[in-house]
């Protein structure tokens, strides 16, 4: 039961089931603004994108996706992305502290088991 209180209270799995139901909504969203964007075309726009026909249905989703896809990246992935490096910034470059201690013990061991025995 522990396995599955820990499984559950994860943040990756919140972070993803709150992803899944904003994008659920937000799709709602751009495919109404798709909407009203292909209502202001043309009379002769408005029979190709007509969500009667197969290819305007095909065109609809297609425009939508990519619009999502722009707003999405657009606000919100540069901004998280900015906001994660200015207030978490990564680790410096270079060996990690845990790594240099590791490797320093094995040299001491090595130079140790290089020295000639006294005797």
């Amino acid at each position: 039961m522990t396995g599955f209180k820990n499984f559950i209270l994860r943040g990756n799995l919140i972070e993803l089931a709150v992803a899944f139901i904003m994008a659920a909504a937000f799709a709602a969203v751009v495919t109404a603004f798709v909407a009203f964007l292909t209502s202001l075309m043309p009379a002769s726009a408005d029979e190709i994108f007509s969500t009667a026909e197969p290819f305007g249905a095909f065109l609809n989703a297609v425009i939508a996706f990519v619009l999502l896809a722009a707003i999405v990246y657009f606000f919100v992935v540069v901004p998280y992305t900015t906001a994660k490096d200015r207030f978490f910034p990564g680790e410096e470059s270079g060996t990690p502290a845990d790594v240099a201690l590791l490797e320093e013990i094995r040299d001491l061991l090595a130079a140790q088991n290089n020295r000639p025995s006294a005797g």
